[in-house]
């Protein structure tokens, strides 16, 4: 019994060795770095007539305390801290008692529910249903990284007179 398992054990090690060896081949490159293109890299060699992008010097951190410290003195207070959170309770909180009841804190929910149900049949069947899908959030609109065309060398155009 003990020759039966050291032989399940040493095929099962070969076998791992044979996976691992396998793996570790290297394989030749069949794609290597295209070269720039002729035109660009005889224009500027050494890249001298382009600007990197800006980049933000602040940090996400610092962002982020930023947008919290609203008197803008370099300290967050309590209030500071939460005041994103009061506003957003005090909007739920329609009756203004200090207390949010689950009406009150599934109000959007059920104003979606209620404006899908098309029959008012209580009850959401699957076209009704996919009108509560929620809209894509729109992506915050960002500046162009590079405009490499207005950052090229005037020599380096192609109108032919």
């Amino acid at each position: 019994m003990l020759r039966f398992f050291a032989g399940v054990g040493s095929t099962l090690l070969l076998v791992l060795a044979g996976f691992f060896a396998w793996k570790s081949i290297a394989r030749p490159e069949s794609d290597p770095i295209a070269p720039a293109p002729a035109g660009q890299a005889a224009a500027d060699p050494d890249g001298a007539g382009r600007t990197p992008p800006a980049a933000d010097a602040r940090t996400r951190e610092q962002r982020r305390f930023d947008r919290v410290d609203r008197d803008k003195n370099g300290r967050i207070t309590l209030e500071e801290m939460t005041y994103l959170r009061r506003r957003a309770f005090a909007r739920l909180d329609t009756d203004h008692n200090g207390q949010l009841s689950f009406d009150e804190w599934a109000a959007r929910t059920l104003q979606k529910f209620a404006s899908a149900d098309a029959n008012h049949d209580r009850a959401l069947d699957r076209t009704e249903f996919a009108t509560t899908a929620p809209r894509p959030r729109r992506a915050p609109v960002r500046s162009a990284r590079c405009d490499c065309a207005t950052q090229l060398p005037a020599s380096t155009s192609t109108d032919e007179d």
